[in-house]
């Protein structure tokens, strides 16, 4: 960001309409393609962090704490721009996927479709998901 990035921060956080425990839905976008990746949450300091670093974070609402994206899988998401909806309580990033997006090893966390009635996977695992999160 530029030097007026603590100013465009204040700006951005005083937008989002956070719900009564201080998160909000977003949305994970490939920014050239328009593919959907995945859906998180993000309180206020994710959200300044994402801006500031240009890499996303989200608040894990499992482990209450920030989640880096990326941090343990090396599956990253370059922020490309932060859009906010016109009621204020979404927020879209357009990213660049580096790798998976899924917990499950697939491109997108969208990988189930209902199609001739039936719910089927649309999309094949990409990355074994154990080779993910070895340590």
């Amino acid at each position: 960001m530029s030097k007026d990035a603590p100013a465009a921060i204040a700006e951005v956080l005083t937008a989002v309409a956070f719900d009564a425990d201080g998160l909000v839905p977003v949305i994970a976008q490939q920014h050239d393609t328009g593919e959907v990746l995945m859906m998180a949450w993000m309180n206020r300091e994710a959200i300044a962090e994402t801006l500031r670093t240009g890499q996303a974070c989200y608040w894990s609402r499992s482990r209450n704490r920030l989640w880096r994206k990326g941090e343990k899988s090396g599956q990253s998401q370059r922020l490309v721009e932060l859009r906010i909806d016109c009621d204020n309580d979404t927020v879209l990033l357009l990213v660049d996927q580096t790798g998976v997006a899924c917990h499950t090893g697939r491109r997108s966390c969208f990988f189930r479709a209902v199609r001739d009635g039936r719910l089927e996977i649309i999309s094949e695992v990409e990355i074994d998901p154990e080779t993910l999160y070895e340590d």
